[in-house]
């Protein structure tokens, strides 16, 4: 029973919970909203993470970060070389924390946003276009940079030491490895 505890506890709280789920009894009225009308999904521009259900999350998190300086010279140094994906997911918890702070480090680098294409997938990593299916996708968030349309490198799920790190040392061509690459 106690090594259930710490597995319930991570399914509860990890990418499997539910956002904005609601149900209804024949009295109330209330509308049923289900995981999939909760979830954003194809491609989608940070406009769209500003407006509910998503802006409960996104707005805040957006706000309160304040990235490193010295890896934010370097992503402005170099980041507009670069074209990038970006996989996420609204119902889960390491893109809704990850997620923010990739568009505030791209806001605060004056990315050109054209070269950005980020796409909300569902619970199994995929979407009705398939636009998942030339990546290799597996985890998310997962954040692909491209140069000259070939891939350098890519940033998944989490952080080896601050997202905003881990992009300066990809898009300044130095050594990285993200926690599933092999």
């Amino acid at each position: 029973m106690i090594k259930f505890i710490p597995f319930l506890a991570a399914v509860l709280l990890g990418c499997g919970s539910l956002v904005n789920s609601s149900s209804k009894n024949s009295d109330s009225k209330e509308e049923i909203v289900t995981p999939q009308q909760s979830m954003l999904l194809g491609k989608f521009e940070k406009t769209d993470l500003m407006q509910k259900p998503y802006s409960s999350w996104f707005e805040p998190r957006y706000k309160q970060f304040s990235p490193k300086e010295d890896a934010m010279a370097t992503i402005k140094e170099n980041i507009n070389d670069y074209e990038i994906k970006i996989f996420m997911g609204t119902w889960c918890g390491d893109s809704k924390r990850e997620t923010p702070r990739f568009f505030k480090i791209l806001d605060e680098a004056n990315y050109d946003m054209s070269n950005l294409e980020a796409v909300a997938v569902d619970y199994s990593k995929s979407t009705p276009e398939k636009y998942e299916a030339e990546v290799d996708l597996n985890r998310v968030p997962t954040m692909i940079f491209y140069k000259n349309g070939k891939e350098v490198n890519r940033f998944v799920e989490f952080a080896q030491e601050s997202l905003e790190e881990d992009i300066a040392k990809i898009v300044s061509g130095k050594e990285y490895a993200n926690s599933y690459a092999e």
